[in-house]
């Protein structure tokens, strides 16, 4: 007690021994940002893994000490004769860039690149124990012998042909149904919603059969038709989006519509689709995004009829065929989300308005 120590650290002034509230808010800031940063990179550490694999060349991915950008092995090339490029260490203790000339067991004889008069160098050691010469090379020929050997325009047409024509049928059939269910009142009308609803949890593999055995008797099987014509029956899930919307809308309109003399049609088109339009742009969303990627169903109705394939069936046996070549099967993987990441990006504004306002976030 009373020591030099004590005197000091009673002598101290407050500020110096707590930090301010500022500061400490400013550190709490910058910890949260920095976690979000850890958070997105992680989420973000399987693109950046397809991205760079898919600009790598075969070699690069069979080598265990290849860099992780995408390159290529250096090579010079000496008249009409093509050589690689080697870090061999010289008797210095540095590392100097040469290409293997004339290969050998206990000696090799090697070039030097930016030298090619001064003549043959021998270097004393095996080879295959040289680190190969590395040069930073992006590869978009990958994306281009993709393009090609997956036939990947063909594909893309099937499949935006069958996204856009189910995606009009889905959002003009849900936005009907929804209407009705929101605005008038019909017996059993509560039943009828009930039921509507439980087919949301009805798994499709308790159909499968008898679905695919109806459409087998009207010879529909081999065509998109068992594919696109459902669409156009509504959707539990789009149903309930739309009517959760459309009954926050105030029913004093559809009234005011009502004295003027407009009929029900003339109210659904002129007053509650306009105000429905960002849960229609999320019902449309949605829906153009499962029918991008949907496999199952144009796997059984569309068998036997590769020329009808969408990317999604297309891909899978592109996989199949090119599985060794991890390259071409990550570029045609990045070309296939490369039309929904697009979408997304410019309609993320309307797509988050939609899902707050129907009450989806809560």
């Amino acid at each position: 007690m009373g020591g030099p120590v004590d005197d000091l650290v009673v002598s101290l002034p407050r500020k110096t021994r707590f930090l301010s509230p500022g500061i400490f808010l400013r550190i709490k800031r910058m910890g949260f940002l920095l976690g979000i940063l850890v958070l997105l990179a992680l989420f973000l550490l399987p693109f950046a893994y397809g991205v760079f694999t898919s600009l790598e060349t075969d070699f690069q991915q069979t080598t265990v000490r290849a860099p992780l950008l995408p390159s290529s092995v250096e090579q010079f090339k000496n008249g009409s004769q093509t050589y690689d490029v080697y870090l061999v260490p010289m008797p210095d203790g540095t590392l100097k860039r040469l290409a293997l000339v004339e290969k050998g067991r206990d000696s090799s004889k090697f070039m030097d690149p930016t030298r090619p008069d001064a003549g043959v160098i021998e270097w004393k050691g095996a080879w295959r124990t040289l680190s190969a010469a590395w040069r930073i090379d992006f590869r978009w020929v990958n994306f281009l012998s993709a393009w090609e050997a997956i036939k990947f325009l063909r594909l893309l047409l099937n499949t935006i042909m069958y996204a856009c024509i189910s995606t009009v049928g889905a959002v003009c059939s849900a936005a009907f149904v929804a209407y009705g269910f929101s605005r008038f009142s019909f017996p059993f009308k509560s039943t009828a919603f009930l039921v509507l609803m439980a087919t949301i949890v009805l798994p499709p593999s308790v159909t499968l059969i008898p679905t695919y055995s109806f459409y087998f008797s009207i010879h529909w099987v081999g065509t998109w038709l068992p594919i696109i014509i459902p669409t156009f029956f509504s959707n539990a899930y789009n149903v309930f989006l739309l009517r959760q919307f459309m009954m926050g809308i105030p029913r004093e309109l559809d009234e005011a519509a009502k004295i003027d003399g407009a009929s029900p049609f003339q109210t659904f088109f002129s007053i509650i689709v306009p105000q429905a339009v960002p849960a229609l742009i999320v019902v449309m969303l949605f829906h153009f995004f499962f029918c991008w990627n949907d496999f199952f169903s144009p796997l059984i109705y569309l068998a036997g009829q590769p020329g009808r394939f969408p990317i999604s069936v297309g891909l899978t046996q592109f996989f199949n065929m090119y599985i060794r070549q991890n390259s071409l099967v990550q570029a045609a993987a990045l070309m296939t989300i490369a039309i929904p990441v697009g979408i997304f990006i410019f309609a993320q504004k309307y797509l988050m308005q939609g899902i707050v306002m129907t009450g989806v976030e809560k």
